[in-house]
């Protein structure tokens, strides 16, 4: 199939329309940008996948130690271990301090409403979200999660190209060779 954008052809990546919103258009994933910047110190990584809000919050007290944290979606059943997949030490029947951070952070990511949508939680403008979670504690798998974390971490150490990276086929390709 050919298909134009702006009179270009898409064509086997010949004549494309960069600038404009054409890869927008071929994109598979619908690029959002953030809804406030946020620092990666404390929660370097956050995503909403495989049901849950998840991702990897730094200890406050060691340096090499993380905590991979998740909610679920729908039951909001949480979870918190460390990267050796112990359980967190502040998860006593209540969501800990690296929860409350994941969940801060996703807000900072995504907004608060697509967090609440996602989760499938009723907050009010300027709510406490994970007050409105009825969850409780479930076992889940940190090594799913920590192991995305650590294969994103690893898109940092790819080098600057030209040429389509099969790994990050997901990205727009604008301004690489400019």
């Amino acid at each position: 199939m050919i298909k134009a954008v702006n009179g270009l052809s898409t064509a086997g990546g010949v004549g494309l329309d960069v600038d404009e919103t054409g890869w927008e258009l071929r994109s598979a994933v619908r690029v959002v940008p953030p809804a406030r910047p946020r620092k990666l110190a404390k929660v370097p990584f956050v995503e909403l996948a495989d049901g849950r809000l998840q991702g990897v919050v730094s200890s406050g007290s060691d340096i090499s130690r993380v905590y991979v944290s998740s909610i679920s979606a729908g039951e909001h059943g949480y979870n918190c271990r460390t990267n050796n997949n112990r359980p967190c030490g502040g998860l006593r029947g209540a969501p800990c301090k690296h929860l409350r951070a994941l969940v801060d952070e996703a807000v900072l990511q995504y907004g608060p409403q697509r967090v609440a949508r996602y989760l499938r939680v009723e907050v009010e403008e300027g709510g406490d979200l994970v007050g409105a979670l009825d969850g409780a504690p479930e076992s889940a798998d940190a090594a799913v999660v920590f192991s995305r974390f650590l294969r994103h971490l690893s898109y940092l150490e790819v080098p600057g190209t030209t040429m389509p990276v099969p790994e990050l086929h997901w990205f727009p390709s604008t301004g690489v060779a400019r």
